[in-house]
């Protein structure tokens, strides 16, 4: 066991690469769910109010990647996209990889969300003269955020999670910079203890702030 003053030595040495992996591990993580989110929205009201064509072809889209595994994503966003000309860095390949998972999830979740709604309130708000971008932002959106957000939650600390994944094509995240001080001082039980606690931290984050977002926009009891 090692003594506590030396690990914490170590981790004072290392301050600096821990802090650059972890600004990498909280950019990646926020973009991927940002931007995710953002397309997992187009992704919902496609499969929901979109023509036969469109909701097939969507429907394809999120079966595939839903089913794929986001480690497969990823090699498949660093090392096929070359292939067929498409050069990424690092990071924005495995970014990419996470904003494609991301969007399915929240597709989905939105997709459900939006079809437990009544339809006679969009018949409704049609008959008054609202346009459908006017009934998704004011009469759609804010009861189906209401229903998808412990989803997204979910989904978003599953980004963090992934995120981790990025290490296998040389991201230098969390746990590749844990990896690489290991390498160094062979305390792997220490610093990947460290590591984990900073994820339970940053998901943890996560999860109250949605929280507090689901008490205000919770309906008065």
């Amino acid at each position: 066991m090692v003594e506590p003053g030396t690990f914490l030595y170590e981790l004072w040495v290392s301050r600096w690469a821990i802090l650059d992996g972890f600004g990498t591990t909280v950019l990646v993580s926020m973009l991927a769910i940002v931007l995710g989110t953002i397309l997992g929205t187009l992704v919902g009201l496609v499969l929901v109010y979109g023509g036969w064509v469109s909701r097939f072809l969507v429907r394809i889209y999120v079966d595939f990647v839903r089913g794929t595994p986001v480690f497969v994503l990823v090699l498949a966003s660093f090392y096929l996209l070359s292939q067929i000309g498409i050069q990424l860095t690092a990071f924005q390949a495995g970014l990419f990889a996470l904003v494609v998972f991301c969007s399915t999830h929240v597709g989905e979740n939105l997709r459900g969300a939006l079809q437990s709604l009544p339809r006679g309130q969009t018949e409704a708000a049609k008959a008054i003269g609202l346009t459908f971008p006017q009934i998704f932002v004011y009469v759609l959106a804010p009861q189906a955020l209401r229903q998808a957000l412990p989803a997204w939650i979910n989904t978003a600390t599953e980004m963090v999670k992934a995120s981790t994944l990025l290490s296998v094509i040389g991201v230098a995240e969390l746990l590749l910079v844990s990896r690489q001080i290991i390498s160094r001082n062979f305390m792997s039980l220490e610093f990947y203890f460290f590591a984990g606690l900073i994820y339970f931290l940053i998901d943890y984050a996560i999860e109250r702030a949605g929280k507090a977002v689901e008490r205000r926009v919770a309906l008065p009891s």
